[in-house]
């Protein structure tokens, strides 16, 4: 359990806000309980790596404020949405016999002792987190799943993990699934072609380009102008006209 320092602040202005933060501070609300609600600010560098873990909102804390100590739990946390530092928190108080609805996140453990594992088998993630229904005094980090034994086509289902004594999940209907243990998904690539194949094929099935087809329609026309030229073009029946015979010389 992480103990924190709190301060109380009486005022909940913007501006003494903004004030706080720059003094590196986070304002803060402490509520839930008999007590009346309570404005607070915690140290941002005894928070860094806590609101960064998956499990801060679900991590039971102490808070100590001007010497009272409090279990206290995150429900909500606010960015600056520029530079996503976290600007306020929501604390709420555990009241012993309570039970309180959370998130938990799951976590999976053994992934080398699993047989579908090691033969390229792909553990296929279902749910990160499960909603479970808790006492307020024995919330648990996190849900482990022991991957060990588990073959392609294993479905982890919620039945199968164990939880700690008055923990529930708050899907009772039916024995959901967290995760499965697939096959390997393998995309093959397409076969290339030989080189001679290629060049055999864009030699039966290329369309001609169009310098080739104005070099043909150019080729046609020169064959026009030959026969025009040399008379193959004119109808059978015309005659030819004499050829003069050139004059003898003298």
């Amino acid at each position: 359990m992480s103990n924190l320092k709190a301060i109380k602040r009486e005022s909940t202005s913007s501006g003494s806000n903004n004030k706080l933060r720059s003094e590196g501070l986070i304002p803060a609300i402490l509520y839930g309980g008999k007590d009346a609600n309570q404005n607070i600010s915690v140290q941002k560098k005894e928070l860094k790596n806590l609101v960064n873990s998956e499990t801060f909102l679900s991590k039971v804390l102490e808070l100590d404020i001007d010497g009272k100590k409090e279990k206290v739990i995150p429900r909500d946390i606010a960015f600056n949405v520029v530079s996503e530092e976290p600007i306020h928190i929501d604390f709420m108080r555990i009241v012993a016999g309570k039970k309180i609805i959370l998130e938990i996140p799951v976590k999976f453990i053994n992934h080398p002792d699993s047989p579908g594992l090691k033969r390229g088998g792909v553990l296929n993630i279902v749910r990160r987190k499960i909603e479970l229904k808790c006492p307020a005094e024995n919330i648990p980090d996190e849900i482990v799943v022991d991957l060990a034994g588990t073959d392609i086509g294993t479905s982890i289902k919620i039945s199968s993990v164990k939880l700690e004594a008055n923990v529930i999940p708050t899907i009772t209907d039916r024995d959901f699934v967290i995760a499965t243990v697939a096959s390997p998904t393998v995309i093959k690539e397409p076969e290339k072609p030989a080189e001679g194949e290629a060049a055999a094929e864009g030699a039966e099935g290329e369309a001609p380009t169009e310098g080739a087809e104005a070099a043909a329609k150019e080729g046609d026309a020169a064959k026009k102008d030959e026969k025009s030229k040399d008379g193959s073009d004119k109808k059978p029946d015309e005659k030819k006209p004499a050829e003069k015979k050139p004059a003898e010389k003298k």
